[in-house]
């Protein structure tokens, strides 16, 4: 339903779509034990969004289509510390052996699926990952994780930028509160990414890819 907040938008000639490519990956974006658990950094929606997120990567593994997911890594003497550890002291807990900064045990990842370690939103800031996907001649990005409002935001825009398509699936993403995530969505369907349900996506992802299964 239109409101004065949409109209605007759409006077203004927002929230077109980009449409889907033929070279899909999907990037599960901080689903870590430590934004699972409201005692650290999790609550709102988020554990809905990891269940969600099961079915998804279940989807792209049976089509050997590419995955990578992200998680902070901090230096355990402290020493890479940032302007975002200033403003989040807390998260220099997520260092590479501490098992709260590991991907949570329904998502795990296997072998051949790619670990961006990040010490900033963006999964592309300071890493490879822009480099992996355009070696793989990926076109369109799928973002789930956590949190709406922050990192995946943040990887959506970056990935934008580097010219991929970004998808985002709205109940495979989640925020530890609703108001952000929503606002989140919102921003990110007006100008950056198209955004699905998980099972519309599935349904629209589909078709295109029994064409090039078919091709090939």
């Amino acid at each position: 339903m239109a409101t004065a907040e949409t109209a605007i938008f759409k006077q203004q000639g927002f929230g077109k779509s980009l449409g889907i490519g033929e070279a899909p990956a999907l990037v599960i974006v901080d689903f870590v034990v430590a934004f699972d658990d409201p005692k650290l950094f999790g609550g709102g929606n988020i554990h809905a969004a990891v269940e969600k997120t099961v079915g998804l990567l279940a989807f792209f593994r049976e089509h050997r289509l590419p995955v990578a997911y992200t998680r902070y890594v901090f230096a355990e003497d402290g020493s890479d510390g940032n302007l975002l550890t200033a403003k989040v002291p807390n998260l220099k807990i997520l260092t590479e052996d501490n098992p709260v900064g590991f991907v949570v045990r329904e998502l795990t990842p296997r072998p051949g699926e790619l670990m961006v370690r990040k010490r900033n939103a963006s999964a592309f800031f300071q890493t490879d990952f822009s480099s992996w996907l355009a070696r793989l001649r990926v076109d369109t990005l799928v973002v789930t994780g956590a949190v709406t409002s922050g990192c995946v935001r943040a990887t959506v825009v970056d990935a934008l930028g580097y010219g991929y398509r970004p998808i985002v699936p709205t109940d495979c993403v989640g925020d530890r509160a609703i108001a952000p995530h929503d606002a989140g969505l919102f921003d990110m369907q007006q100008k950056y990414a198209d955004l699905y349900t998980r099972d519309e996506l599935i349904a629209a992802l589909k078709p295109r890819l029994g064409k090039k299964v078919a091709a090939e």
